[in-house]
């Protein structure tokens, strides 16, 4: 099969961008591993495909692959590179467009700068939703973590996240505890871990270990659970710039039954063809 896409990336999270709407696709788990693949594919974090709406109201469908060939709810980078795709293709002529996810309806919005602002929507607090497997709805819950009690707070941005506070970005414990809270037992359906450094009320550091990526250099929906982490423990005051390895977020969020809204770049980097394996 061959396949027209876009690379694209939101602060160095990159993605494979497909429009399903103007040529036929329905991928694989194994044709999404080919494509991120970065040795015989194009190479990125997630494949993202752009899809015709299944309900009245709506403009597209937004169905996420991570590298893994696994299909997830949510990808805030993602979401954003999705608004500048649909817009430099064509396919809208709207600079604000209604996106149906897994998780839900999106609303993201090409501003006049050329970054983009997401409504996310409201964030999961409730352990059972995130879902996080607790008797307790605090705030902050220790989780084992090889022997190890770890303060984190679970919030669900459309996904799942484990935030916890760090001391020192740069030496947060990523690569050994990453893996070890993606497959935490209490999340079911795993989890995308948070590491967050606090520089002041309105400023935070971040890295996330992405559930079926690894690390990656930002994280969207990694950054809003962070910020809505941050300001339930009384750490932060929206809004708040959230400094990832690959740039700089801005999230804003007035508080519980709020939603939450994220800015900031996306970058078309090249388009191309590939000829995929038949499965």
């Amino acid at each position: 099969m061959r396949l027209r896409f876009s690379k694209m990336h939101g602060l160095g999270n990159d993605f494979v961008v497909i429009d399903a709407v103007r040529q036929s696709v329905r991928l694989t788990a194994a044709q999404a591993r080919y494509l991120a693949n970065r040795n015989f594919g194009v190479g990125c974090d997630q494949i993202l495909v752009v899809e015709p709406p299944t309900q009245p109201g709506v403009d597209f469908r937004y169905v996420i692959f991570n590298a893994d060939g696994s299909e997830v709810e949510q990808c805030g980078n993602g979401a954003r590179c999705f608004v500048r795709f649909v817009v430099e293709q064509g396919l809208t002529g709207k600079r604000e467009i209604t996106v149906e996810t897994r998780a839900g309806i999106i609303h993201p919005r090409l501003e006049d700068n050329g970054e983009v602002t997401v409504n996310m929507g409201v964030p999961v607090l409730e352990p059972a939703r995130v879902p996080f497997r607790s008797d307790s709805a605090a705030v902050v819950q220790l989780l084992d973590v090889a022997g190890q009690a770890v303060p984190i707070t679970a919030v669900s941005m459309g996904n799942p996240h484990a935030v916890q506070v760090v001391d020192d970005a740069d030496r947060a414990p990523v690569a050994e505890q990453g893996p070890l809270i993606e497959n935490h037992p209490r999340f079911p359906q795993r989890v995308n871990a948070g590491f967050m450094q606090v520089v002041d009320e309105h400023h935070v550091r971040l890295r996330v270990f992405e559930r079926g990526a690894g690390e990656t250099l930002a994280c969207g929906t990694g950054a809003c659970a962070a910020v809505v982490a941050g300001i339930l423990r009384e750490l932060l005051v929206s809004p708040v710039r959230v400094a990832t390895r690959g740039g700089e977020l801005s999230i804003a969020w007035a508080g519980p039954d709020q939603p939450v809204l994220m800015t900031g770049p996306a970058v078309t980097v090249f388009q191309g063809e590939i000829e995929l394996p038949e499965r």
